[in-house]
C-alpha cells in the first residue's frame, strides 16, 4: 500500500489485515492504560505518565509496558 492509496483500492485481505492489526494495537494499549490506572506507581519501573505516552507508540509501547514497566505485586 502506497501512501496515496485508497481504502476502495484495497484488496480484501488488506483491508481485514489493517482491521486486525488496529482491533490488536487497540486492545494492547486498553489494557496497559487499564493496568497503568490501576496499578500503585511503587509497582511501575519509571513514572507513569511515561509509560502512558509510551502506550501511543505501536504495538511496542504497550508490549515494553507489560514486558519493562510492571514490577511484580
Amino acid at each position: 500500500m502506497n501512501a496515496t492509496q485508497k481504502w476502495n483500492d484495497l484488496s480484501k485481505p488488506q483491508k481485514t489485515r489493517i482491521i486486525v492489526l488496529s482491533a490488536v494495537q487497540v486492545a494492547l494499549q486498553s489494557a496497559a492504560l487499564k493496568d497503568l490506572v490501576n496499578r500503585p506507581a511503587h509497582l511501575v519501573r519509571g513514572p507513569k505518565t511515561a509509560w502512558v505516552a509510551a502506550t501511543f507508540v505501536n504495538f511496542a509501547g504497550p508490549i515494553a509496558y507489560f514486558l519493562v514497566g510492571r514490577r511484580p505485586a
